[in-house]
């Protein structure tokens, strides 16, 4: 049985179980129905029935599931013959990745050595025999839980306490696996980086002005100099994201305020889910915006100023961005603008001021704390872009703040170092891990100071 089969057929269960319980809720409250009997209501009974039904499953098919490939490769890698058994480990998890291939119709069989088909076909047999053994174990759990809880179900069991306890444990365990895994990317770049350094020290790639991470495999190779200044990678991202937010900041803002203080309600009612669109467009289909459409026009238009603009400038791939960043803008400015109370603004109106006055010197400085909040988030979502930059800004890290020129951001550089067959324990690709290191403690800050502002100046127009 498919994993995505058994997966409903185990909702399908518990769904069932939850009648159950329902019904053995209701059967307890007698036949009149009497159902103050009960300390908690029938579908709490019946919640909790369907909870014991489903979750030791669940959890029980993804533990199996987690190591089941594991298990059978060991056993098929043990039932090699001698000469490939004994292979290295990177050698072996070449064949142990052509047995794969082959079991799972990946690789044309007859190609294959008759090793690896032997072992193909034992791997397909056991995976079968895994999958069947799955589905018979789990849905007999879910059974067998299912009736047992059923069993106990009493009038005066606290079945809504046990419901909550079950979908709060759940709800800590959810977060507790999102701040692990956050824990866990920030060790695992931390400690990469830290191996860079060892090799490169932390003032040559802080402070150096040349970025040309290939290394030279040989005294004589020209142009692999392994120059690991990052200075002309982090002026590149602040040149864009700078250009960026030229754009996105004074539309996205007038945007706000005219929809939030002039716009009648049916044009706000279209405008605004007509702006906020732009935040679904993928980045990749910016970026063929911005080479097939920007890039020529900046191009084409500088040469009629009788000014140098590379094919692949700065400028045309900041002004595709900050139309992307537009929304965030707008649609964060637009709430808090929104948040400011109309007795602020009325009492503007009795004192004389006009609209425009009240929008000046009223509204928009009692929005600003948000406002500045929503500005350095779309900063962040800036500085991590990389589609756009890549194919509108080029690679060459250049080391200008000449809009016209090309230039490089950090995330484009790390999809640069870590494209293809690479070594990990090389200079040119623990660097891509050091400029991440630096990415993320640049928009963790910016979070950072986001988040502050809001909440330290909100509750003053509250």
């Amino acid at each position: 049985m498919p994993p995505f089969v058994l997966l409903a057929v185990l909702l399908a269960f518990s769904a069932a179980a939850y009648h159950l319980g329902r019904r053995r809720a209701f059967a307890l409250a007698g036949a009149g129905g009497r159902a103050q009997r009960l300390h908690s209501r029938p579908n709490y009974h019946g919640a909790l029935v369907a909870l014991w039904c489903a979750l030791p499953a669940i959890l029980l098919f993804a533990l199996w599931l987690a190591f089941e490939s594991q298990v059978i490769t060991r056993i098929v890698v043990e039932g090699l013959p001698e000469p490939q058994r004994s292979l290295p480990g990177d050698r072996l998890s070449l064949i142990v990745n052509d047995i794969r291939n082959v079991a799972g119709g990946r690789f044309e069989e007859t190609a294959a050595d008759p090793a690896v088909r032997e072992a193909a076909a034992t791997y397909r047999r056991l995976l079968g025999l895994s999958r069947q053994a799955l589905a018979v174990v789990t849905l007999s759990l879910a059974a067998a839980m299912a009736l047992l809880v059923r069993r106990r179900l009493r009038p005066t069991l606290r079945a809504r306490n046990h419901v909550e306890g079950i979908l709060t444990a759940m709800l800590v365990a959810c977060s507790t696996i999102a701040v692990f895994t956050t824990v866990g990317i920030v060790l695992s770049v931390v400690y990469e980086a830290v191996l860079f350094f060892r090799i490169i020290p932390v003032g040559e790639f802080l402070f150096g002005l040349s970025w040309s991470p290939q290394m030279a495999i040989r005294a004589d190779q020209v142009g692999a100099s392994g120059a690991f200044g990052a200075v002309p990678v982090f002026l590149g991202t602040a040149l864009i994201s700078a250009i960026a937010m030229v754009v996105a900041v004074p539309i996205g803002l007038m945007s706000a305020i005219y929809l939030s203080e002039y716009a009648g309600k049916s044009f706000r009612a279209v405008a605004k889910p007509l702006i906020e669109i732009l935040a679904g467009i993928p980045t990749v289909v910016y970026g063929f915006f911005a080479a097939l459409t920007v890039a020529p026009f900046v191009r084409d238009a500088g040469g009629l100023l009788g000014l140098d603009v590379a094919s692949e400038s700065a400028l045309a791939a900041g002004v595709v961005m900050g139309i992307m960043i537009i929304p965030f803008v707008c649609s964060l400015s637009d709430d808090f603008i929104n948040a400011v109370p109309q007795s602020l603004r009325d009492g503007a109106y009795s004192l004389g001021a006009t609209r425009s006055e009240t929008v000046r010197r009223v509204v928009v400085p009692a929005a600003l704390p948000g406002i500045m909040g929503g500005i350095l988030l779309a900063v962040s979502r800036a500085i991590g872009e990389t589609m756009i930059v890549v194919m509108a800004a080029g690679l060459a890290a250049n080391l200008t703040v000449n809009p016209l020129k090309a230039v490089t951001t950090v995330t484009v550089q790390i999809v640069t170092l870590l494209i293809g067959d690479q070594e990990f324990d090389s200079p040119k690709t623990l660097a891509a891990f050091a400029l991440g290191l630096v990415l993320f403690v640049v928009t963790l800050c910016l979070n950072v100071i986001a988040l502050y502002i809001v909440r330290r100046y909100r509750e003053q127009y509250e």
